[in-house]
């Protein structure tokens, strides 16, 4: 197929673009041209700025397009813009985020709402723009948004959880491996009991590539997940493996927390997640969890952030103030 990624130069979107290329799809990479990051399949790339994007339907439309993938709509005008741009008549896929559901909204307001595993029929959330007021620049951030727009035009929403793997600029390990680099031998960490739902950025890259060539979930979300997932504190102790790191886990009270690890607190909402219907309808599979793992953490330690954060005070103080009393299970 000829296929249209909107984005496509950052982590998931690298992934979906190397996956794509490599199954044979001709690609056009619909980007900024901030990012021209090395190693990348051969493909055409369009440089524009999304609000400027129907200025250049013609050039989408001469590309033949078959199919569509949109790697960056954030908000509904991203959305929107991209509608009107992109030719009509494609397979349509969007990203968008299980932070739609309910039981997410749950976790930021400290309430438990929803059993879970949550599957594509469980209630997203009754209120809007979750990050409004909270992060820069994500004052009209809303999946649900996206997907207002998205679906009625026959899209596949794909709802992502937490992904982790190579080139994740959010460096979704780095809680601990920032510990591990600097030798910290004890980390603090709650009791570590919080599930929440992950997936390995070529499991969800191979998952798109499959909504792309199929006519699966017209009109519908997806879920795209692990099924099996660790407690947060089992997560830890994995890095820890990965990195070969012998540092202990040490418990100590949730208020006496660094910030970077209060999700090993007490969380009253689990965000497990369920991929049944995807599994299902496109016999998609998903690499082992923890080999997955061993492989991320073994990239990030080649490719530390150029500015890590190298500040414990915040352990060092919890770590006084509490006896040492290991977690279950740890070293």
């Amino acid at each position: 197929m000829k296929v249209i990624v909107l984005g496509g130069t950052r982590f998931i979107g690298r992934a979906i673009v190397e996956d794509l290329a490599a199954a044979g799809h001709e690609l056009l990479l619909v980007h900024r041209g901030v990012l021209e990051p090395g190693g990348m399949p051969e493909a055409q790339h369009l440089h524009v700025e999304r609000a400027d994007l129907p200025r250049h339907r013609a050039a989408l439309e001469e590309f033949g397009p078959d199919a569509a993938i949109d790697c960056r709509a954030l908000t509904r005008a991203d959305a929107e813009v991209a509608l009107a741009s992109l030719p009509t008549g494609m397979r349509l896929v969007v990203i968008s985020s299980m932070d739609v559901y309910r039981a997410f909204g749950a976790v930021n307001e400290d309430l438990e709402t929803d059993p879970v595993p949550i599957d594509e029929h469980s209630p997203v959330r009754p209120n809007r723009y979750p990050y409004r007021g909270k992060r820069e620049g994500m004052d009209d951030y809303d999946k649900l948004d996206v997907e207002d727009v998205y679906l009625p035009r026959g899209a596949t929403s794909l709802r992502l959880p937490m992904v982790y793997g190579e080139h994740d600029y959010q460096l979704r390990e780095e809680f601990i491996l920032r510990r591990v680099r600097a030798g910290r031998t004890r980390i603090p960490v709650g009791a570590g009991t919080w599930l929440t739902c992950r997936g390995y950025v070529r499991d969800i890259a191979r998952g798109a590539r499959l909504v792309l060539e199929s006519p699966v979930a017209i009109g519908e979300a997806l879920n795209l997940c692990e099924d099996t997932t660790f407690s947060i504190a089992m997560w830890s102790r994995v890095i820890l493996e990965a990195a070969g790191s012998d540092a202990e886990l040490v418990r100590v009270a949730d208020e006496l927390l660094p910030e970077d690890l209060q999700a090993t607190g007490t969380m009253r909402q689990h965000i497990l997640a369920s991929a049944h219907k995807a599994r299902s309808a496109l016999a998609w599979t998903t690499t082992d969890p923890a080999a997955a793992l061993r492989v991320t953490v073994a990239w990030h330690l080649a490719n530390p952030p150029p500015e890590p954060n190298i500040d414990f005070s915040a352990d060092d103080r919890a770590l006084g103030m509490e006896a040492r009393t290991p977690v279950e299970g740890t070293r």
